[in-house]
């Protein structure tokens, strides 16, 4: 196959990249209709109408809700069932989560003022969390490490996890990463059962994890009753190279997005190293197993892009604003003060995208479709509140009243006037 060319010195090519880069996922008013109802009976019937969609999607001969838990000693005994190097990578990639994770943990803080007045802030943990790991034809147990493991280490006080059919390997990271209760669930009904809560699921403050277009757009259509982490785009990944990096590693990075879905983007920037991964690509997409998704995926969505300089191409990595953007040059930490926008920066030709997805520790949950310009991966601080505490001292009531009474006058709110004012007349 031949990839996509473009050179930042053709004519268009402002309007031709924001074509391939900007990407916007279309509702199915079919799909948003058909959740919407699903919803609404889950809210009306709770346990029976969640019991039925479950028999009914998830193919699960359930007779009765107590039979969709997951007991904990079926979790342990996956976890010593697994062979021992998977259990020893999952364990492995479980503590450099936690260890990673544990540095973000944010305290409760407060001083006070000249006139006595207290100030501060309150971090707290949610109460109850919701995970949802997409079950069936795959397995995700980096999913469970990567949502449940946070929620954790911010002290969440229930976790509870959804997944139709998951996988021995998926248990076995449930049980490891501490999902407090797992329940064989998927689908709207598991998010609408979460949102809104069941005699069986409890109603959670927050629902976290991937899902198909079902449960997008139950994310989407909950928000609000619940908060949510994000409305995930398909994978990206963005490499600028300088031609150190042997171009078979380079296209297999490229692969590394490409492999997960038609729609997935990969870019490669760079200013004369294009021929060379391109060859490399012809050479060994027919040796991937997924060859067909990750040839529609390069296809419609993956370009090499000739750039004038690396700092050119390091501005294009920011407008485009990449879920995963490596940087595969000699030396990375030059560029690095160039870039802002990105949901994760892997530095130098070692660091791949895939040890980033698995167990480097950081979160491979991350912003997509351009919104790393404006938001962050998932972390301990999406599972944490702040609570603003105001103590205001006698001689702070007599300075700042004043102060309030002015402002509030002048917004003619009457009542906030008098109600500072009281205080120091």
């Amino acid at each position: 196959m031949r990839l996509r060319r473009l050179k930042t010195t053709d004519g268009g090519f402002d309007a031709k990249l924001d074509a391939l880069t900007r990407y916007e996922a279309a509702q199915d008013e079919k799909v948003e209709a058909t959740v919407r109802a699903i919803i609404a009976d889950v809210r009306k019937r709770g346990d029976a109408a969640v019991l039925e969609y479950t028999r009914k999607f998830d193919r699960l001969p359930a007779r009765g809700m107590a039979e969709l838990e997951v007991p904990r000693a079926r979790l342990e005994a996956a976890l010593a069932a697994l062979p021992a190097a998977q259990r020893d990578a999952l364990g492995t990639a479980a503590a450099r989560v936690r260890a990673f994770h544990e540095r973000q943990l944010a305290q409760s803080w407060e001083f006070t003022d000249a006139e006595g007045t207290r100030l501060g802030q309150r971090v707290t943990p949610l109460a109850k969390v919701g995970v949802y790991v997409p079950g069936g034809k795959a397995a995700y147990p980096s999913t469970v490490l990567m949502n449940v493991i946070p929620a954790k280490v911010a002290g969440v006080g229930e976790i509870v996890m959804v997944s139709p059919n998951a996988e021995p390997m998926v248990l076995a990271a449930a049980a490891l990463a501490g999902a407090d209760r797992v329940l064989a669930i998927g689908g709207a009904q598991a998010v609408a059962a979460l949102a809104y809560g069941t005699a069986t699921v409890p109603r959670v403050d927050k629902i976290v994890g991937p899902g198909n277009a079902y449960v997008a757009a139950a994310k989407r259509q909950v928000f609000g009753q619940v908060g949510i982490d994000m409305i995930a785009g398909p994978s990206e990944i963005l490499v600028i190279g300088d031609g150190t990096t042997p171009p078979d590693w380079v296209a297999m990075d490229l692969f590394s997005q490409a492999e997960h879905d038609e729609r997935a983007q990969s870019i490669l920037l760079s200013r004369a190293y294009l021929d060379a991964v391109e060859a490399a690509i012809v050479k060994l997409l027919p040796t991937l197993a997924r060859r067909e998704v990750a040839e529609a995926s390069l296809a419609a969505r993956g370009a090499l892009i000739q750039t004038r300089s690396l700092k050119e191409a390091c501005a294009l990595a920011d407008r485009i604003a990449p879920e995963h953007l490596e940087l595969s040059v000699e030396e990375p930490e030059a560029l690095l003060p160039l870039l802002r926008n990105a949901g994760a920066i892997f530095l130098g030709r070692w660091s791949s995208e895939a040890i980033g997805d698995y167990c480097a520790g950081p979160n491979h949950v991350l912003p997509t479709a351009g919104t790393a310009r404006y938001s962050s991966p998932l972390g301990v601080y999406d599972f944490q509140k702040r609570t603003s505490v105001i103590g205001v001292s006698e001689a702070g009531a007599r300075a700042l009243g004043k102060v309030a009474q002015t402002l509030a006058e002048g917004e003619g709110l009457q009542a906030h006037a008098r109600s500072a004012a009281m205080r120091f007349k």
